[in-house]
């Protein structure tokens, strides 16, 4: 099946949107720490706590996607999501906008069930194509939300932000139920079962190298993006959030410019751009760590940083969609466990790093998360190459996702 390409930018947009709940707080971080009296040293937790709602997420909700009507659930999770997002943006307390951010962060998770649904729709000749598009639309979403929310929080304050989102997530709701086709699952399995399923992954080598390889690369992509903020509002720069949130437009060309990672990937090339992406990615922190003394050399090392992290990331999905064509939603869920998690260690430990001993710290921390996740890859290829040849030896009739033939993981053929 060939997916049509107003159909694939719907699937771009209800990932930009999706992810950019639990980002948009980046840039506006000490606007809201000023607002609700939160101490420097623990506003890190307002994306934390979207993370960790995130995490919940992929492990009970995601698995869904390989039991019932894809269609039908992104349409509820976008308003399960802006229920989150009406909370956060209504909240008086700290806990409440915790609270609130945690719901969201909880449904955000419809970008992993989206991802599995522009991977059924395509056929295996172009799903790195797809999954590249579709992909760019997270980054996109994370990126693009810091450039918006910086300008809006500064014109109207941060809670109209979260207004925002809330709106665009209702109307994407109504558009994915109107202009999307219906996925019914042929085959019946029980939840339990589906869970039974996405714990066994985590014994398979390919899958858990991709994703400790997820771990270190978002981990490091937290460190900047949940840190930034805070050397670039200080001295000598004492940037607005408008300002500090255009260093989102460095990343879009970034991450734009990885956009081919897909394409790379149908070619045969993924597991070789995973590991020249890490490698460019732990060089991109040189530059990133000269904050507190050029702007110029910030620029720089997020346009390097958001294309490794885009490349790596397309190149891992299509790696593990290729191999698990029956479980596309548990794979990418349990995959996705990692990159949350590694978002939400970013997160914190930049934010309590930096009170202790600056950008210099966070930016050594960064670049020890890029080294790790290299490291990861170089043990990891002969796995990868193992996983290649299975994939391989299995005939295109049974290489479709969804309801097709089943297939044995990797590690069983």
């Amino acid at each position: 099946m060939r997916i049509r390409s107003g159909r694939r930018i719907l699937l771009a947009a209800v990932c930009a949107v999706a992810v950019a709940t639990i980002y948009v707080a980046q840039p506006v971080l000490a606007q809201i720490g000023r607002d609700l009296g939160v101490p420097e040293s623990e506003v890190g937790w307002i994306v934390a706590a979207g993370q960790v709602g995130y995490v919940v997420g992929l492990a009970v909700l995601v698995p869904l996607g390989d039991m019932r009507d894809r269609r039908r659930l992104i349409g509820m999770q976008l308003l399960l999501a802006a229920v989150g997002t009406l909370m956060a943006a209504l909240s008086p307390t700290w806990w409440m906008l915790l609270a609130g951010l945690a719901v969201t962060g909880l449904f955000a998770v419809v970008v992993q069930t989206t991802v599995a649904f522009a991977a059924d729709l395509s056929s295996p000749a172009e799903r790195g194509r797809t999954l590249g598009t579709v992909t760019s639309g997270v980054i996109l979403g994370i990126l693009g939300a810091r450039v918006l929310a910086g300008v809006v929080a500064d014109l109207w304050g941060w809670r109209s932000v979260y207004l925002g989102l809330t709106l665009l997530l209702v109307a994407l709701s109504l558009l994915v139920l109107r202009r999307l086709p219906a996925n019914p699952r042929s085959h019946r399995e029980t939840y339990r079962g589906v869970l039974t399923s996405l714990g066994r992954l985590f014994r398979e080598p390919l899958f858990l190298s991709r994703g400790l390889i997820a771990f270190f690369l978002f981990a490091s992509f937290g460190t900047l993006w949940s840190g930034l903020a805070l050397p670039l509002s200080a001295d000598p720069w004492q940037l607005t959030p408008a300002q500090i949130g255009a260093f989102g437009v460095a990343g879009l060309v970034g991450a734009l410019g990885a956009m081919r990672a897909g394409r790379w990937a149908d070619a045969g090339r993924a597991d070789l751009v995973t590991g020249v992406s890490l490698a460019l990615l732990a060089v991109s922190w040189i530059a990133s760590a000269q904050a507190p003394w050029s702007l110029f050399l910030v620029f720089v090392g997020v346009i390097v940083l958001d294309f490794a992290v885009q490349a790596a990331h397309v190149s891992n999905q299509s790696l593990l969609t290729a191999a698990y064509p029956r479980q596309t939603s548990s794979v990418i869920g349990g995959y996705m466990i990692f990159y949350s998690l590694g978002s939400a260690l970013g997160a914190t430990a930049t934010t309590a790093i930096y009170a202790v001993s600056g950008w210099s710290g966070s930016a050594v921390l960064g670049a020890a998360f890029a080294l790790g996740g290299l490291l990861t890859w170089v043990l990891s290829r002969r796995t990868v190459a193992r996983a290649r040849c299975d994939v391989r030896r299995i005939p295109p009739s049974a290489r479709t996702a969804g309801d097709t033939p089943p297939n044995a993981a990797p590690g069983e053929r």
